[in-house]
């Protein structure tokens, strides 16, 4: 199956499903989370996939906290732990983490991932997910098993990435 995408960021751009959806993952990759979950817990101040819902399962989308306002940044409210734990797009995009295929950045390209697709940048994009799980470790050190008050901004920053620090 072919994907066609033409929505805000990105015009004329196609990708072929060559894997079920949630299905036959890198085996370094085992997010604990998929993107419909992740939408539900609520993830990126709201402020993601917003003008691109068409691409993906609609019931990704059924009780997703997406943010409706103006503010190019979200509202953080609509997070989990009610944090802002990520920067912007405009960072991303400075410090060179974003790679064209994928413009709006790592949970697009998991998303695409998720639904089927394999890529070349797959292995960076992996390497990247894997790097965040010191963090866990950093709330397991530091944190009592549940108290969600401890370490917000890291457990937020951990959904973001598909790691369910909800339960840790």
């Amino acid at each position: 199956m072919v994907i066609h995408v033409n929505d805000s960021m990105q015009k004329g751009y196609s990708y072929e499903l060559t894997e079920s959806i949630g299905k036959n993952f890198h085996p370094d990759f085992k997010p604990q989370l998929s993107p419909k979950e992740m939408l539900e817990i609520g993830v990126f101040n709201g402020k993601y996939l917003n003008d691109c819902r068409e691409e993906f399962p609609i019931d990704w989308f059924e009780n997703a906290k997406i943010y409706s306002g103006n503010n190019s940044e979200g509202d953080a409210s609509l997070n989990f732990f009610k944090v802002r734990a990520s920067q912007t797009l405009k960072e991303w995009q400075r410090k060179g983490w974003i790679n064209p295929q994928d413009p709006r950045g790592w949970f697009q390209w998991y998303c695409r991932y998720y639904m089927g697709r394999r890529s070349f940048d797959d292995d960076r994009q992996i390497k990247r997910w894997k790097a965040m799980s010191r963090h866990i470790a950093q709330v397991k050190n530091n944190c009592h098993y549940g108290d969600l008050q401890c370490r917000p901004k890291q457990r937020q920053a951990l959904l973001h990435w598909a790691y369910d620090s909800i339960n840790m």
